[in-house]
Parts: structure tokens; sequence; C-alpha cells
């Protein structure tokens, strides 16, 4: 029997199963076209699961009039797409029921990595960061006590909007250091994130997934070439040496905005154990540092392709034990 998780988000689509065998992130962008029919499609023709393990945040998109509007695609598709046995999870790290509140299922992905950490780590803060958010949830005795929204995240500093590659670079500084003083940056989407982490080599090419800002390459001289646009200027008015202190101001910030916001779910959770998981790993180490707290590292633990797609993992990994769990069990 084939259980494969998939992780439904704005930008990407990612799947895995619950062996680890099959891993793939497919950029979807829900806001630019309704491609997602056609993809999950794809990914049925080509895997045919038994059982099929739906996370989603892609509900949130700008497309649809609301999250129950985006909710009813996504499961539209889903449906449309497997002929197989499916099960959502919801905010409560449950397997939904249909009599229940589809507005459960928003932005969800998180509570099911939560159920896999609860049970084999135990008591911690799950930071996951990927492309363009950041996950800070609190578990105590195998269970997560975060909020159940993405509102209520954001107010709990439970949620960081900002990520590894989509996240616009005036968002994390109002102002930058350079050569002739302080100086205001952009409003603009210039650059993102993702050319930072390509500049400073902690990142590849190939893990540059989404769209560039302008349209234009992947390549270092690219970045270099947003980057100078926040600053209002190009590779004639400021040097190489520059646009290097400012990616590394970025990260700078990046990395004190999730201190900050990992210290306050800390403190009011009093846990001091991080488990990091997404492409932004090499950040979370860096705030863990930060704050002296023990960090452990899902791609050393699971692996660092599982890390990148891990609520598809946690979701196949999730229904494969619901699956083998006799009947009696269940009830009790």
């Amino acid at each position: 029997m084939k259980t494969i998780g998939i992780d439904i988000g704005g930008a990407n689509t990612k799947i895995a199963s619950a062996d680890g065998e099959i891993i793939e992130l497919h950029y979807v962008p829900l806001w630019k076209d309704t491609r997602l029919p056609e993809a999950l499609e794809e990914i049925a023709e080509k895997h045919n699961p038994d059982r099929v393990s739906v996370v989603m945040t892609g509900e949130l998109a700008d497309c649809f009039e609301d999250k129950i509007a985006g909710i009813k695609f996504i499961i539209e598709s889903v449906e449309q797409a497997f002929n197989c046995d499916i099960r959502y999870i919801d905010s409560n790290g449950h397997f939904y029921d249909d009599s229940g509140d589809l507005r459960k299922l928003a932005a969800a992905n998180w509570a099911a990595s939560a159920n896999l950490i609860g049970s084999e780590i135990g008591d911690c803060i799950f930071v996951d960061m990927g492309s363009t958010t950041s996950d800070i949830i609190p578990i105590k005795a195998g269970k997560h006590t975060a909020g159940l929204s993405d509102f209520l995240r954001l107010v709990r500093s439970e949620l960081v909007y900002a990520g590894v590659l989509r996240t616009n670079l005036a968002y994390l500084a109002d102002s930058l250091e350079m050569a002739v003083g302080k100086c205001r940056v952009s409003s603009e989407l210039f650059a993102t994130t993702a050319d930072v982490y390509l500049l400073l080599g902690d990142i590849s090419e190939e893990i540059y997934t989404c769209e560039t800002a302008d349209g234009a390459g992947k390549s270092k001289t690219d970045a270099m070439r947003r980057i100078a646009r926040v600053v209002c200027a190009d590779l004639t008015e400021i040097s190489p040496d520059e646009i290097y202190r400012i990616a590394e101001q970025i990260r700078e910030k990046q990395v004190t905005l999730l201190s900050e916001a990992i210290a306050q779910v800390a403190e009011k959770n009093k846990l001091s154990t991080i488990v990091s998981a997404g492409l932004g790993e090499f950040l979370i180490r860096a705030a863990a540092k930060r704050l002296g707290f023990e960090c452990i590292s899902v791609a050393q633990r699971w692996g660092e392709e599982i890390s990148k797609v891990f609520p598809a993992y946690a979701a196949a990994r999730m229904f494969e034990a619901d699956a083998s769990t006799p009947q009696d069990k269940k009830e009790r």
C-alpha cells in the first residue's frame, strides 16, 4: 500500500511518501493560474497511490474570495485527481470529519508536523522555515498548543511571515548601513530573500525555485543587480562589496526577527529546545545559537530532502499509522 502526503501551499505543492522514497516539490503559484488540478492529476498518474493525506495553506491565496472558497477549490482538485482513499488533516492535528467546520483545514500543514515531532521527540518548539513563512509551534506532552488559525498565530508570534525565498527585502529592513551612511530602502518588490541567500552561498540555484522579482536570471550577478535596486542603485553606483554587505545585513535582520519570535514563544511555554525543519534550517540554527537553545535538526534525523517537505511527509506518516492501528484501539 503506497501512502503519500501532499502539502498544497499558495506557491508550492510538496509531496512525500510515508517511506520517504518519494519526495517532490512542484512550483504551482495558485494566485497566478489554476494549474493545480492538472499538477495533481500528473502526480496521481505518476505515483498511483493507494492513500493520500492532504494538508493545505494555499487557501489564503488572493485569487480566492475567502478561505472557504480556497479550501473548496483545493478539495475539488484533489478529489478529481485521485481515485483512492483521501483524508485531510485539520489544525487540531486530526483527520477531518465531513460534518466539521471546513475552516479547520485552513493553514494546517504545521499540525501534521507537530504530531510527528511530538510523538518522536517530545516537548520542544518546532520551527519550520520554508520559502515564504516560518512556523514556530510549541509542543508539550506530545500535542501542539499553538493558535488554530494563521491570524491567531501571527498575534502569538507562532507565525512569522518571512521565508528563505519569496520574502520582499523591504519587509525585513526599512534602512541599511551603506558606505555613505544610513540609507532608507525602496518598498518596491525589487529583490527577495532568495537573492540574498544565493549571493551568500546559503542556497543553490536549484533551490531558487520561485520566480525572480524582475523575471530575469538566477545567477549571482542577477541577484546582485536586484539587491542594488533595493537602495535605488545599480551595479555602476555601488560596489560588489557593498551589495554583499546589504545581503549580510538582511540575513542578520531575518535571524533577529526569528529569534525574537522564538524567544516570545519559548518564554510563554517554558520551552528551550528547538526542532528545526525546512529550507531555512541554517537560519533556525543561527537563531537557536543566539538564544542559547538546543537545536535538533530534522535534516539530520530524517534527511535533508525530507526536511524540505516535512509537512507532506508527516501527513503521509500520520495516515499510514492510522491505517495500521486496529479499530478496537482507535475506539478506546
